[in-house]
Formats: C-alpha cells, sequence, structure tokens
C-alpha cells in the first residue's frame, strides 16, 4: 500500500506539473500534456519496476525529490531566458519552455535515483511509518554454498530464522551450470541444491523470493551478491568463508552457517571421556582419526594399533579453528 501511494504521487506530480506549462494556453494543450505526462511517467515507473524488480521506498522517494527539485530549477531558469527578452525565445516559447522543464526535471531526478544511497537527508523526508514497513522486512540472501549444503533448509523448519529468503537469479544460474557439469560429484551437488530450493518453496512457513536484480557491469557472483544486499539492506547466508570476509570488509551482515553449527556443538573439556569408532589412520605415526556424531574430528594418540575398533578415550586438549574443532585424545587403557 505503501509503495502504490508513493508511485501514484509521481505520476500525479509529474501530469500537475507538465499541465502547469500550457495553463495559458487551449484546454486541448493542457490536456494532450497532461496525457503525455501520464504515459511518461507511468512508463518510467514500469521500466525501474522491470529492471529492478524491487524499488525500494527510498528509490521512490529520492525520484519524487529529484524530480520536485528538478522542476524548481528549471522554473528558474526560465524566468532568467524570460527576462532577456530575446526575440527568439519569445517566438519559440511554446517550445524551449516544456524543454528547460524536462530536461532540468529528468537529469536531477537520475541524479537522485542513482545517488540515493549517499543523500542522508532523504531520512529525514521519509516517513516514520515507511521506515518502519521497511525495517519489518527482514532479507536474507542466499548464496550458492549456503544453498548445497542443505542445512538451510532443517534451520528454516525450526523457525530460528525470520523475514524473507532471496535467491537471486544469477546464484540459481550458477546453481544450474553446477548441475550441468560433466563432473559427476558437481552434477550431484547441483542438483541437491535444486532440490533444497523445491523443496523450501513448497514449504508454506518459508517465505522465499527470486530477485531479478542483477548487475551486468560486475562480473563475480560474489561482488554481486554483496552488491544486491547493499541495495536491498539485506543480510548474506553463505558457508563462504572468502564471501564472508569480503562482505564484512563493505559492511554487510553476514550469517556463516559453519559458524552457527561450531556455536551449537557440545562443549568438551580436557579430562572428560568418550567413546568413538577409529576409521582412519592419523598424520603421525600411531595415531588414528575418528569423528563424532556432529562430525568433529577426534585424534587419538598410539590408537592405530586399535583402528576399526570403538574406543573409550581421554580428551587432553581441543584446537578450535576456522575451519571447525578438533579434539585430541588418548586411550583410557594407556
Amino acid at each position: 500500500m505503501f509503495i502504490i501511494l508513493l508511485r501514484t504521487l509521481f505520476i500525479i506530480t509529474s501530469i500537475f506539473f507538465t499541465s502547469l506549462f500550457y495553463i495559458n494556453q487551449s484546454i486541448t494543450a493542457v490536456i494532450i500534456s497532461a496525457a503525455a505526462a501520464a504515459v511518461v511517467s507511468l512508463s518510467v515507473v514500469i521500466m525501474i519496476e522491470y529492471v529492478s524488480h524491487s524499488f525500494q521506498p527510498r528509490q521512490l522517494f529520492a525520484a519524487l525529490t529529484g524530480l520536485l527539485a528538478g522542476l524548481l530549477i528549471g522554473h528558474m531558469l526560465v524566468l532568467g531566458v524570460e527576462s532577456f527578452r530575446l526575440q527568439f525565445v519569445v517566438e519559440f516559447s511554446g517550445i524551449i519552455k516544456p524543454l528547460l522543464y524536462h530536461l532540468c526535471g529528468f537529469a536531477i531526478m537520475m541524479f537522485f535515483i542513482i545517488n540515493h544511497e549517499e543523500i542522508t537527508f532523504l531520512d529525514k523526508i521519509i516517513s516514520e511509518r515507511g521506515k518502519e514497513s521497511e525495517m519489518q522486512i527482514a532479507y536474507k540472501i542466499l548464496d550458492t554454498s549456503v544453498i548445497i549444503d542443505g542445512r538451510i533448509a532443517d534451520i528454516c523448519d525450526t523457525g530460528f530464522l525470520e523475514g524473507i529468503l532471496v535467491i537471486p537469479n544469477f546464484v540459481l544460474n550458477e546453481l544450474q551450470m553446477i548441475a550441468d557439469s560433466a563432473d559427476s560429484i558437481k552434477r550431484n551437488r547441483g542438483r541437491r541444491g535444486l532440490d533444497i530450493l523445491n523443496k523450501m518453496q513448497k514449504d508454506q512457513s518459508i517465505m522465499v523470493k527470486i530477485s531479478d536484480m542483477d548487475f551486468k557491469d560486475i562480473p563475480e557472483v560474489d561482488s554481486k551478491l554483496v552488491k544486491l544486499a547493499k541495495v536491498m539492506k539485506a543480510k548474506v547466508i553463505t558457508n563462504d568463508f572468502n564471501l564472508d570476509k569480503v562482505a564484512e570488509f563493505h559492511g554487510v551482515d553476514v550469517l556463516n552457517i559453519n559458524q552457527l553449527s561450531n556455536a551449537l556443538k557440545p562443549i568438551v573439556l580436557p579430562g572428560e571421556d568418550m567413546r568413538v569408532l577409529l576409521i582412519k589412520e592419523g598424520k603421525d605415526s600411531n595415531q588414528a582419526i575418528g569423528y563424532l556424531d556432529d562430525g568433529t574430528m577426534v585424534v587419538v594418540e598410539n590408537g592405530r594399533r586399535r583402528m576399526n575398533d570403538e574406543v573409550d578415550v581421554t580428551v587432553t586438549s581441543v584446537l578450535q579453528t576456522t575451519a571447525g574443532r578438533m579434539i585430541f585424545t588418548r586411550l583410557r587403557e594407556d
């Protein structure tokens, strides 16, 4: 409702100011100019909607403010030109006046739209109701890695994630390319990601939105994700460590599923006992490797002689890394 009101104001303002230029002429000229203004302004709204798919209230306010400022500047230019009383100005006033108004209005409006993020006084123009409605919509953009991982669907089922999950079209395209890969491993990963998306879309409790917004001048998908997050004022959900750091550098909030997983793992302290199945040899001599149910690696000293056995071990130390957690243990029988 709020966006519709802004669009209506934009179109009405365009019609009003255009008709004002022809008010001293015939009623036919007024009607034709109003109709032309309505068509042009409506076309601008439709074009912007088509290109961006999600036209934010701040952008529409920027367009409206820029249009008003441009028309005022155009009016001052017209008054300045008329003050010279030149012969050609008098003869072609019917062309020069509307041309100045339209050029100034369009140029300043486009300047405001392009630079809407840097124009700080727009925050004061936007009503509190408009701000609240924007803040209530919490967008979270998914990248390719987190879709393929699949845990995002389980997290959504628990109800811990609020807001709308945004799937950019360029991420879907990347996922499709992976699913069509000649490499069987990549192909299976891509198809798994597509299956996860289909599952999430069918789930009525999960709000999923496909975004057509793209940035043709940016080739890298990660850079597009960061740009899209800044435009939509959204958070990025990822498993990619590098994307995490790049997004944080650009001031974009990131939700890393791996960090969440590590935070939810039970705390293990030195001296505690546990039971683990040894499934492979370690790097050092006599070491053996096992895994807990959550995937945490357990290194067992002098455990190589008990390969493929389930053994009781005692924790000696815990190493936390960005990739996860490693638990070092020794055989309890030692």
